[in-house]
C-alpha cells in the first residue's frame, strides 16, 4: 500500500509538472510574439520621431505598441500565476516526501534493530531448529529470505524518495527564482508602460494642435482610399457578372441539349408507336409530346462557384477560415475592420490595416487566380480569386504577379510600400462583393 501511494504521488508530480511546462512554454511563445510586434512597432516610429507632421499611422503605430505592452504584462501576470501553483504544488510534494522519508527511515531504523540483535547465524540456525515440523521450518527460512530482500527494497525506497525529494527542492528554487525575474521584468515593462503612456499625452497635446490640419488629411486620404475601394468592388462586381453570363450560357447550352434529348425521344416513341399500330391493322396514334425541360438558373451567390473545381475552391478557403497565414511574415494589425473615429474624423476600413518592416514581401494567402492588378496613386493593388472569394492586397511598391496568373499558398506577389511614413498593408477579403472581416480569417 505504501508502495501504491508513492508510485501515485510521483506519476501526480510528473503529470502536473508536464502540463505546467506546456502551459509555460505556451505562454512564453505569446509574450516572445507579442515582444516582436512591439520591437517593429518601435523601429517605425524610432524612423517617425523627428517628423514635424504627425501621421494616422504614428498614432495608430503607438495605441497598438500600448495595447500589446498591456497584453504582455497580462502574459507575464498569467506566468507568475503558473508559477503560483506550481510553487504551491511542489512545496506540498516536498512536505509529502519528507514527511514519507521520515517513516520510511523509522520503519527501517526497527528492522536494523531487529537485525543487529539476530545477525549471529547460530541465532538464526536456533530459530529454524525450534520449529515444530518441517513445513514451518520451511516457512522460517523463507520468512529470513524475504525479511533480507525487503530491508533492501526499503534502503531503494529511501534512497529514491531522497533523491525525488532533493530534485523537488531544486525545482522549487528554480520556481522561486523564475518569479523573482518575472516580478523584475513586470516592474520593468510598467514602468515603459508609464514611459509610452506619457509619449502616448506628447502626442494627443500635439494633436490638438494640429486637429484641422490631420482631419483634412485624414479626409483626403480616406477619400482617396474610398475611391480605390469602389475600383475594386467594381472589378469584382463585373467578375460577378461575367461569371454569371458564363453560367446561364453554360445553363442555356445544357437546356437545349436536354430539349433536343427530350425532342428525340419523343420522336423515337411516336415512330415506335405508329410502326405497332400498323402492324396490328389500327390508325396511327396521336405524336408523343417531348417532356418538358426545366431550364436550370444558378443563384446570385452561386455563379462564383459554379464549376466544381471553383466550388471545391471556395470550400477549401472557407475551411481555412482563422487559419490562413497572413500576408506578411511578420507585422501587427494597427487598423481594423469597420468604422473608425479619430477626433472629429470618422471613416470606414473595409480591411485591415498591417504595420510591417520596411519592404517587406507581400504574399498570397490562399491558391487562386489573379484577376486583376491595378495602380492608384503611385501605389499598386492586387486581386486574387479564390471560387466566390477574393483576397485584396493593397499599398504595394511593386508587384511580381499580372492578371491571369495562377498563384500558390504564400507565394509572393509584392513588397510593401512605406504610407504616411509607415510601411503598410491594407489586407481585405470578400466573399462575392461583400467585405469581411480578415482578423477572423487569418490564423491568430
Amino acid at each position: 500500500m505504501k508502495l501504491s501511494r508513492f508510485l501515485f504521488l510521483l506519476l501526480f508530480i510528473l503529470s502536473t509538472s508536464v502540463a505546467f511546462a506546456q502551459s509555460s512554454s505556451e505562454l512564453k511563445r505569446k509574450k516572445e510574439a507579442i515582444q516582436r510586434e512591439i520591437d517593429l512597432l518601435q523601429r517605425n516610429l524610432k524612423k517617425t520621431a523627428n517628423n514635424k507632421k504627425l501621421t494616422l499611422g504614428q498614432i495608430n503605430a503607438l495605441n497598438t505598441k500600448i495595447k500589446l505592452m498591456q497584453d504582455k504584462i497580462s502574459v507575464i501576470n498569467s506566468e507568475m500565476k503558473n508559477l503560483d501553483n506550481q510553487i504551491h504544488e511542489n512545496t506540498n510534494t516536498v512536505i509529502n516526501l519528507k514527511g514519507q522519508l521520515g517513516q520510511l527511515k523509522k520503519e527501517y531504523g526497527a528492522m536494523i534493530r531487529f537485525a543487529q540483535r539476530n545477525k549471529n547465524a547460530y541465532d538464526k540456525m536456533m530459530f529454524i531448529f525450534a520449529a515444530k515440523d518441517f513445513n514451518q521450518a520451511y516457512k522460517r527460512i523463507k520468512y529470513l529470505q524475504q525479511f533480507g530482500q525487503y530491508r533492501k527494497k526499503q534502503a531503494g525506497y529511501i534512497q529514491g524518495t531522497q533523491k525525488d525529494l532533493n530534485y523537488k527542492i531544486v525545482i522549487l528554487d528554480k520556481n522561486l527564482k523564475e518569479k523573482s525575474n518575472l516580478l523584475h521584468e513586470q516592474e520593468n515593462e510598467k514602468d515603459k508602460l508609464g514611459k509610452n503612456k506619457s509619449e502616448q499625452s506628447a502626442v494627443l497635446n500635439k494633436y490638438s494642435k494640429q486637429e484641422k490640419q490631420f482631419r483634412q488629411d485624414i479626409a483626403t486620404r480616406k477619400k482617396q482610399q474610398a475611391q480605390i475601394d469602389r475600383n475594386i468592388r467594381a472589378a469584382i462586381v463585373r467578375e460577378i457578372e461575367l461569371e454569371r453570363k458564363r453560367a446561364l450560357e453554360a445553363a442555356r447550352i445544357a437546356a437545349e441539349k436536354a430539349e433536343r434529348a427530350a425532342k428525340a425521344k419523343a420522336a423515337a416513341a411516336t415512330a415506335a408507336a405508329a410502326a405497332k399500330a400498323k402492324a396490328e391493322n389500327k390508325p396511327a396514334p396521336a405524336a408523343v409530346a417531348p417532356v418538358a425541360v426545366a431550364k436550370p438558373k444558378p443563384s446570385s451567390s452561386g455563379y462564383l462557384a459554379a464549376t466544381p473545381e471553383a466550388a471545391k475552391l471556395s470550400a477549401a478557403f472557407e475551411s481555412n477560415r482563422g487559419a490562413l497565414p497572413w500576408p506578411v511574415t511578420s507585422g501587427s494589425i494597427t487598423e481594423s475592420f469597420g468604422k473608425h473615429k479619430e477626433g472629429q474624423a470618422s471613416y470606414d476600413n473595409a480591411g485591415i490595416t498591417i504595420q510591417t518592416s520596411e519592404g517587406a514581401g507581400v504574399r498570397a494567402v490562399f491558391n487562386g487566380k489573379v484577376s486583376k492588378v491595378g495602380s492608384a496613386l503611385g501605389r499598386h493593388y492586387v486581386l486574387i480569386k479564390h471560387g466566390q472569394f477574393f483576397t485584396v492586397y493593397q499599398n504595394l511598391r511593386s508587384v511580381s504577379v499580372s492578371a491571369g496568373d495562377e498563384v500558390s499558398t504564400k507565394q509572393n506577389i509584392g513588397t510593401v510600400a512605406t504610407s504616411g511614413d509607415m510601411p503598410e498593408l491594407m489586407f481585405q477579403i470578400y466573399r462575392g462583393a461583400v467585405a469581411q472581416n480578415p482578423a477572423s480569417w487569418i490564423a491568430k
